[in-house]
């Protein structure tokens, strides 16, 4: 999926899109993504400016942002157009890098379960091989307010 095909599935756009391609899909399973990470974001005018990290939960975020992305090509009559897609829960979350400008950060989600209109999954994100941050991220599909 290249980014028109991604702004068809999130409702997130600059500065807040925090996925640039999906790279491998398996609907019901697994995606893989990147986001490529550049010095002239707005999160780094203040973190920081003589040492430009992009904050964790911007990294949780994106992570989130591959969630829907997942969910929305695994079960499009759920969480299709009229839905809006909410984190609702974190759990293991763990941080093991930093992240900084000229980063390619790779970003995978995996399917765990779903209850109702609870989704789960276990998410990776890495940056050349090495292991930056983990997450259990749950989210929520609700009807859209008008």
């Amino acid at each position: 999926m290249d980014i028109q095909q991604i702004k068809e599935f999130l409702p997130h756009r600059y500065p807040f899109l925090l996925v640039d391609r999906v790279l491998e899909c398996e609907p019901g399973k697994r995606l893989l993504a990147i986001k490529n990470v550049t010095y002239n974001e707005p999160c780094f005018l203040g973190h920081f400016p003589d040492l430009p990290i992009m904050p964790g939960v911007l990294i949780i975020e994106a992570l989130a942002q591959t969630t829907g992305l997942l969910a929305g090509n695994s079960a499009p009559d759920v969480l299709g157009k009229g839905r809006t897609y909410y984190l609702v829960g974190l759990d293991k979350v763990r941080f093991k890098r930093p992240v900084v400008p000229g980063d390619q950060l790779k970003l995978e989600a995996t399917y765990l379960r779903h209850k109702r209109n609870i989704w789960a999954f276990s998410c990776r994100a890495e940056v050349d091989g090495e292991f930056v941050a983990s997450a259990e991220i749950m989210c929520a599909a609700a009807e859209q307010d008008s």
